[in-house]
């Protein structure tokens, strides 16, 4: 199939070439910025776009990967008649693509998404349009370029985007914390890493909540008191444990 996309972030980077490598022609890459959209379509074999009202009018499918704030800003330029237009976007309904064209869907990557991933990874998507062909059109696409395809409506996508939020982007702003800690404790945050690497894999073949330890599932308020006397400097970090150590209490107290 012939496909337009419209972004040169991670997103638009990792999913034009997944859609390449399945055998789909990449046929515009339109950017704001002119040497992004240059570039990503220099390695797509496809042709570089930064005026939107340049953008081909006979691609299959149109892939809006931007950002979820600039989907509807994105749409409210384009005049794509009846031609299939998807945005990528976890938090974002499809509606706001009715302004474009009459066929209208999400393709969204339930992943975070690096430009410079050495290889296509076979990630989840999670598929939704407004008629029954166009669905169809996108399992087709989507199946070409992973294993795990579902559909979900605004709904269910975006309560599993605020999942997402909670395991990737909160945990990963604990790491940073405890990372600071460590700086200003003149620890070393690298003797860490074989333990985070460690309780990722474990919740790979069990529920998070059989696995969990610590000294809040122990209720060891020793240990907690002393722990808490410890972050006595660092008040974020000293209010979020302990705000969690009482959440882990009562999920397993009530």
């Amino acid at each position: 199939m012939r496909l337009v996309i419209i972004g040169t972030g991670n997103v638009a980077t990792v999913l034009s070439h997944a859609a390449q490598q399945a055998g789909h022609d990449i046929v515009q890459v339109y950017g704001r910025d002119a040497a992004k959209a240059a570039s990503l379509a220099a390695s797509r074999n496809a042709l570089p776009v930064h005026n939107i009202a340049e953008i081909s009018s006979d691609a299959d499918l149109y892939l809006i990967a931007v950002s979820d704030g600039a989907v509807a800003a994105v749409a409210a330029e384009l005049n794509l008649g009846n031609k299939l237009v998807v945005h990528t976007a976890g938090s974002v309904s499809k509606d706001v693509l009715k302004v474009c064209s009459t066929n209208y869907g999400v393709l969204y990557p339930l992943q975070s998404l690096r430009a410079e991933m050495p290889g296509v990874p076979d990630i989840p998507l999670l598929i939704d349009a407004n008629t029954g062909d166009d669905l169809a059109l996108l399992q087709q696409i989507a199946g070409s370029i992973s294993s795990q395809v579902q559909i979900a409506g605004d709904e269910q996508r975006l309560q599993l985007h605020v999942a997402a939020v909670i395991v990737s982007n909160f945990t990963n702003h604990l790491y940073a914390l405890a990372e600071q800690y460590c700086q200003q404790s003149g620890l070393d945050f690298r003797m860490l890493q074989p333990l985070i690497s460690e309780v990722a894999d474990r919740i790979k073949h069990g529920s998070p909540k059989d696995l969990q330890t610590g000294p809040a599932i122990r209720n060891d308020h020793t240990t907690i008191s002393r722990h808490l006397q410890l972050l006595r400097d660092f008040p974020q970090l000293n209010y979020l444990y302990e705000e969690l150590s009482n959440s882990i209490w009562l999920m397993y107290n009530k």
